[in-house]
């Protein structure tokens, strides 16, 4: 029996979830499996894999064969280089102290670089937000200093209105009386 390990894919339509499983290789995709090693979530950013490392190493000392995703998988958690380890240890190319110290440091720079990604990703995401935010601001405001220009602007146009609606009254007021005081004075004269 060929034992694969392999993505059987669960979830709802474009938002998949995998189960990292060990199925027989006729099995169906998403058919009857051996044993469930983890899941896989690429819909993060960075992907979210768990994996239990021990069970899906002794299935790959055992010869399971990894389809090619999920080997890009255990490659990138260290369960291929810790196969390999633990076969120079099986060898006697190497001790187990040795074997396990180098998988430690490898482990250790591999955590600091997906702190760095998942650092960097979560201040690109606050500067999007920020810059977003100002953006906003800076539209508001100009919005409310149109708004305050046409208010302004119908308070001058008022003001001119009222301005203008008096002037003309002031000079109609003068110019009857006039009229009458010539008349009036035309009437002492005579």
């Amino acid at each position: 029996m060929a034992v694969k390990i392999r993505l059987a894919r669960r979830g709802r339509k474009r938002m998949a979830i995998y189960d990292v499983v060990v199925a027989d290789a006729r099995a169906p995709r998403d058919g009857r499996f051996i044993e469930k090693l983890g899941t896989y979530n690429p819909n993060t950013d960075p992907a979210s894999i768990n994996i239990n490392n021990e069970r899906a190493l002794k299935w790959l000392l055992n010869g399971a064969q990894p389809s090619d995703t999920v080997k890009a998988m255990l490659s990138y958690r260290g369960v291929l280089l810790q196969k390999h380890l633990q076969i120079g240890v099986l060898k006697g190319a190497i001790s187990q102290e040795d074997a396990d110290s180098k998988f430690e440091a490898w482990k250790a720079t591999k955590e600091q670089a997906i702190t760095g990604k998942v650092d960097i990703l979560t201040q690109a995401k606050a500067d999007a937000r920020q810059k977003a935010l100002d953006a906003e601001t800076a539209k508001n405001q100009a919005r409310l200093d149109a708004i305050k220009a046409r208010e302004d602007e119908a308070k001058a146009a008022a003001a001119a209105e009222a301005a203008a609606a008096e002037a003309p009254a002031a000079t109609e007021d003068v110019a009857p009386e006039s009229p009458e005081a010539s008349a009036e004075g035309e009437e002492t004269q005579a």
